[in-house]
């Protein structure tokens, strides 16, 4: 399972945070940071979700309340 987030679409509100510790808090930036992710584009970050922890993303990223967190099957078909 994969999770995508888009920071620039991000708004700050921190929802994505009270669901799952990957997702931190940057109060500078007023945006979240999706730790040990990877840029793939300017301002989209990846990340392979761990075992064990794909409910948790998914709840962060039905809490996102401007879609900025997207989540991906195995098979690269979005749940989310």
């Amino acid at each position: 399972m994969k999770i995508r987030y888009d920071r620039d679409t991000c708004i700050g509100m921190f929802q994505c945070v009270d669901e799952w510790d990957a997702f931190q808090k940057n109060i500078d930036a007023g945006k979240a940071d999706l730790e040990g992710s990877t840029e793939v584009e300017e301002e989209v970050f990846e990340l392979d979700v761990p075992d064990g922890e794909e409910l948790d993303a998914e709840f962060a990223a039905r809490a996102c309340p401007v879609d900025a967190i997207e989540l991906y099957d195995d098979d690269g078909e979005q749940v989310v």
